[in-house]
């Protein structure tokens, strides 16, 4: 089993910036990739942005392409999402996702993390 712990969400008013962080409890096969879904109320979990940690190839989202950078610290087993130019859009749970291949595909995510709520001030 892998543990997969958020931190950095908060409140920020439009045009500002926030940097997520997500630590895995230890390094497996599941946790090849690793990157962001978000969820806004009302609305179906999406994708944003993910990270493969052995190539550093990364897959963004269309809406948040520069805007937002996943990178990752291999030494620490922990993956960040710097969001920079935040609109009220962005405003959602940010879930930390682990998996076997990089995907934009809720169902094939093997870990959650427990979500961290970001909120966009206009």
């Amino acid at each position: 089993q892998v543990q997969l712990v958020e931190s950095g969400g908060g409140l920020v008013q439009a045009g500002g910036s926030l940097r997520l962080s997500c630590a895995a409890s230890r390094r497996t096969y599941s946790t090849n990739t690793m990157g962001w879904f978000r969820q806004a109320p009302g609305k179906e979990r999406e994708f944003v942005a993910a990270i493969n940690r052995s190539t550093g190839n990364t897959l963004y989202t269309d809406s948040v392409k520069g805007r937002f950078t996943v990178s990752r610290d291999n030494a620490k087993n922990t993956v960040y999402l710097q969001m920079n130019s935040l609109k009220p859009e962005d405003t959602a749970v940010y879930y930390c996702a682990a998996a076997q291949q990089i995907t934009s595909r809720v169902e094939r995510i093997d870990y959650w993390g427990q979500g961290t709520q970001v909120t966009v001030s206009s």
